[in-house]
Order: structure tokens, then sequence, then C-alpha cells
């Protein structure tokens, strides 16, 4: 009877975690031998550009073929479908100009650092997306990035600028990340690829 109940206990805390897991987010389980690179090392000193010291990522990206009227209607169309994904909370379009062909968004949603049946540790993430289309390319951008954290016990705001750069959060010789702000960095990165990432394979 025991070993019934700590496997259903088990299943429990499995589908918690799975549930509450940021959604964008692939889950893969990969072993880590001591051969494998630094696991840190695409996060460290240059992932996170400052430019006239505000954090901005920026991409151009290519899409063969198409013209700036196509480019505009499919980075439309996949901004719009973000505003209604799960982790949203208050996103919306607030630039869709049909004449020059640019789209921006400014989001709002959860981005969960560990989530186990006990707790979960999670932040509001805030950032915009701005994206210029053009004959074959949109030359897309995240900015304007800034989190709310621990908002039901001390409430914590905090500016990319002030929390996930170079000085910030990486240390000196460049080997590791810092403890406070390491969750921080790693997952806005993580949150970056992968929206480019998806733009890149509307594009092709």
């Amino acid at each position: 009877m025991k070993k019934i109940v700590l496997a259903a206990f088990l299943a429990m805390t499995t589908f918690t975690m799975w549930a509450q897991d940021n959604t964008w987010e692939r889950i893969e389980q990969e072993e880590v031998t001591e051969q494998q690179a630094n696991p840190d090392q695409k996060y460290l000193r240059g992932a996170v550009p400052v430019v006239d010291g505000k954090v901005v990522f920026r991409k151009i990206i290519d899409a063969p073929g198409k013209s700036a009227a196509q480019v505009y209607d499919i980075v439309l169309k996949y901004m719009e479908k973000m505003t209604q994904e799960k982790n949203q909370i208050h996103s919306q379009i607030v630039i869709a100009d049909t004449e020059k062909h640019e789209v921006g968004g400014a989001y709002e949603e959860w981005l969960v650092f560990k989530s186990t049946v006990l707790a979960l540790d999670r932040t509001r993430l805030y950032y915009v997306i701005d994206a210029k289309c053009s004959d074959g390319k949109a030359d897309i951008s995240i900015s304007r990035i800034h989190y709310l954290y621990e908002e039901e016990r001390k409430p914590m705001r905090l500016k990319a600028e002030e929390w996930i750069t170079d000085d910030e959060a990486v240390n000196k010789k460049n080997t590791k990340l810092l403890p406070v702000t390491a969750k921080f960095r790693r997952k806005t990165i993580d949150r970056k690829d992968f929206l480019f990432n998806k733009f890149e394979s509307l594009l092709k």
C-alpha cells in the first residue's frame, strides 16, 4: 500500500512540474559528461548586448523570396498569437503599420525558474518586440526588458540593465554566472533564443 501511495505522489509531482513549467521550453534530458563544455558557456560575457546603455537583443532574419508585405503578415500573425499563449498576462500589439511594414508588441508574461509540488519560483517578465519588415528580411529587436519578482512577499522591480548585464551577472574571470542574477540571465537569454528561432522558422 505504501508503495502505491508513493508512486501516486511521485506521479502527481511530475505532472505538477510539467504543468507549471515554461510552456515555450522544450523539455529535454541530456547526460552531462566531463567532456562537455561549460553548460553556462553561452550565457557568459557578450551574451547580453548593451546599446546606448540599454539591453537590446537584435537579429536580422532572412525571408528568402518574400515581399515586405508577406514578411509583415507572418510576423504580425505570430506576435498576435503570442499575446494569447498560456504564459502571457497583459500582452498586446501596440503598432501594426501596413504602410511601413512595422509591428510592435508589448509583452508581460510569466518566466518560470523552478517549479515543484511545494514551491514555484517565477517572475513577471516585461519586454517589447519591434519588427521592421522589408523585402526578403525582418529586422527584429527585443528591448525594454524588466522584471517584477517576489510580488507576493517583497516586490522587487528589476531592470535588465541593472541585473543581467555582463558586469552584474558574470564573474570577472568570465568562467561562471553570479548566483543571485544567474537565473534571470539564463532564462531571459533562453526566451530570446526561442523567439528569434521561431521567427526564423516562420520566415524560411
